[in-house]
């Protein structure tokens, strides 16, 4: 895969010049001190969040193709923020190239997720049949809500709170934090544990915010977050907890250690070990193409 240019990533950290072009000019006026406030990092990543996730929260659910609408939804608010509130350009949802950074996060996902299936069932832990539901209102189903999902988390996580702290303290704490919060707000799932919340912020909040420093592209990591999430709901296997319904069922043996358990894959240690090598290798691509970004001195 081609690194996305320095030009490119520089673009999404640099406030446009027009940014306080509505405000009061960085000293009084009317609402002179909210603006700086709601224009700060911190500011217009709640905003974001708060508009987002109310998006998100009134589609996520909805029959039929709402969940996607709800997304591009989304996608619009996030602009709106970003563009109105932060004063930032917005090239990580640029749609010159949307579909092609997609496909190419897809094909990881859809990577992680069979080899680490694949190497489950060969230790023993899983055994598939086919469950016998209609086949394309399962498909057509599993993509309207795991594509508005994901999405959706991927403004929230990577969009909004990875870029906003990033310009607080620098990539790598952006991505601890996002990365701890990833796994922490997954802690009320059916069958999470500690561990369940360790793994999958490390190999979801972690490996999701190092493909996004590596491509700087909101398209990237939302295809691959769909296309793992896709995957495991079509294998039958619970999805961060969440049995959907899938053309395959599951059967688990053996240690959960292995299997994930009820909590689904990934809370096995094999994606887990999986993820610390695409990690590794996205953390170079990403120091490589100038993606990897230190804490600005003086920085609000």
């Amino acid at each position: 895969m081609s690194t996305p240019s320095a030009a490119h990533d520089d673009a999404g950290s640099r406030p446009d010049r027009d940014g306080d072009r509505d405000g009061d000019g960085g000293g009084g006026g009317r609402g002179g001190r909210l603006g700086r406030v709601v224009r700060a990092p911190l500011g217009w990543m709640l905003a974001g969040l708060l508009g987002v996730g109310l998006v998100s929260g009134l589609t996520a659910t909805g029959p039929g193709p709402v969940p996607v609408l709800g997304a591009v939804a989304a996608v619009a608010v996030y602009w709106v923020v970003m563009r109105r509130v932060a004063g930032r350009s917005t090239p990580e949802i640029a749609r010159p190239g949307a579909g092609r950074e997609a496909l190419r996060g897809g094909a990881v996902g859809l990577g992680f997720v069979l080899v680490s299936a694949l190497l489950i069932t060969a230790f023993g832990g899983y055994d598939f049949s086919w469950a016998g539901n209609g086949f394309f209102s399962v498909v057509w189903s599993a993509a309207m809500v795991q594509a508005g999902a994901a999405v959706t988390e991927e403004l929230m996580f990577r969009g909004l709170a990875l870029q906003a702290l990033e310009q607080l303290w620098g990539s790598r704490a952006a991505i601890v934090i996002t990365g701890l919060f990833f796994g922490v707000a997954h802690l009320g799932a059916p069958g999470a544990s500690a561990w369940s919340a360790l793994a999958i912020a490390l190999e979801a909040g972690v490996m999701l915010g190092v493909a996004f420093l590596w491509r700087r592209s909101i398209w990237f990591v939302a295809g691959l977050h769909f296309v793992w999430n896709f995957a495991e709901q079509l294998l039958g296997i619970p999805v961060s907890g969440h049995t959907p319904q899938g053309l395959f069922t599951v059967d688990t043996h053996g240690s959960a250690l292995l299997s994930g358990g009820t909590f689904g894959l990934e809370a096995s240690v094999v994606p887990v070990l999986i993820g610390v090598l695409l990690i590794v290798r996205m953390v170079v691509l990403a120091g490589r193409s100038g993606g990897l970004r230190p804490r600005r001195p003086g920085r609000r």
